[in-house]
């Protein structure tokens, strides 16, 4: 395997100074046509690249940013990771991207590991377990050492950093109230991230339309044991006269159609079903599930414009806003 060659080396063997051999690699007008050529032609039967080191130490960045998720495998964060890295690409930075899988300990870990390594930023969703014991310590950490935070999504109002979020609490109203403009009059809400802001948020939507309307019972279901969802929601179908669901995830949203199929209930006839983020699930379900879409690539996609504007801009000390995108109710077949 040929040995990597470094630019000193170049410079020596074209007999140029080190700097008139990067100045050549850059194209700087500076330099001459031919001198320009000859560099570039060594470099690439040496197949040159710069030191990353070296540049980074240079400029004092990496032009890497550091990506927290809680999941990959749930729809929602793998297209919001795609319009990161998309953003991220378009102004030069690469991304290093951790899964939690819910855990605080996990998300401490890479958080420190990110840091360690020098990353710019950092774009996060917080996991479950954070959320729930309310530890973000490690965060408060990392801002002291002045990294830019931008949450998205999952978010804690006790970190000072950018946020982007979905209006959940207003898309949660817009979704009861389809319902009950459908006639729709014994709704129930089932959730399996209870613990979560955005749950929390869209429970609060439901409510206050419901409080609204006398005539508008609602019955609400949290699941914590994701082993037994299956179970616990058919068990709830069974034993509870409603006409309609509001799944406050899309896995709530799926699995209730399913359950509702296996006990003979027809969709919509029966039962009208609404979840929350239009992933494969959603798609793919029968009938086709009406949605929330949060649109996750916009929000990434944001997420990354934002940390690139103060990287590029080199702001240490800014006043940090939270961005509000608008979601979307994708009507579909499981509603009337």
């Amino acid at each position: 395997m040929r040995k990597k060659v470094t630019l000193k080396q170049l410079a020596r063997e074209l007999n140029l100074s080190i700097s008139t051999v990067s100045k050549s690699l850059k194209n700087d007008p500076e330099i001459s046509e031919k001198t320009i050529n000859r560099v570039h032609e060594l470099a690439s039967f040496y197949n040159y690249k710069p030191n990353a080191l070296a540049v980074s130490l240079k400029s004092n960045k990496t032009k890497t940013i550091g990506i927290v998720l809680p999941e990959i495998l749930n729809h929602f964060f793998a297209k919001a990771l795609f319009g990161i890295e998309q953003e991220a690409s378009k102004s030069g930075y690469k991304i290093v991207t951790c899964i939690t899988n819910e855990s605080y300990e996990k998300e401490v870990e890479y958080v420190e590991m990110l840091n360690y390594s020098s990353v710019d930023g950092f774009i996060v969703a917080l996991s479950q377990e954070t959320q729930v014991l309310n530890k973000l310590d490690h965060y408060q950490s990392i801002q002291r050492d002045n990294v830019p935070i931008v949450m998205f999504d999952r978010v804690s109002n006790e970190i000072d950093c950018d946020k982007v979020i979905v209006d959940d609490k207003v898309a949660s109203k817009n979704a009861i109230q389809y319902l009950i403009d459908t006639n729709c009059k014994k709704i129930a809400l089932i959730t399996t991230i209870g613990g979560l802001s955005v749950a929390k948020l869209r429970l609060e939507g439901a409510r206050e339309v419901v409080d609204k309307n006398d005539d508008i019972t609602l019955i609400e279901l949290e699941l914590k044991d994701s082993n037994n969802v299956e179970a616990e929601i058919e068990k709830f179908l069974k034993n509870n006269d409603i006409d309609a669901v509001l799944g406050l995830d899309e896995t709530a949203a799926a699995i209730t159609i399913n359950m509702s199929h296996k006990l003979g209930y027809k969709i919509p006839d029966d039962i009208s079903v609404i979840g929350f983020t239009d992933g494969l699930l959603s798609k793919h379900s029968y009938p086709k599930l009406t949605t929330v879409s949060q649109h996750a690539e916009d929000l990434g996609a944001r997420a990354a414009q934002i940390l690139v504007n103060h990287l590029d801009n080199n702001e240490e000390k800014y006043k940090s806003k939270t961005e509000i995108v608008k979601t979307s109710l994708i009507i579909r077949d499981s509603t009337n």
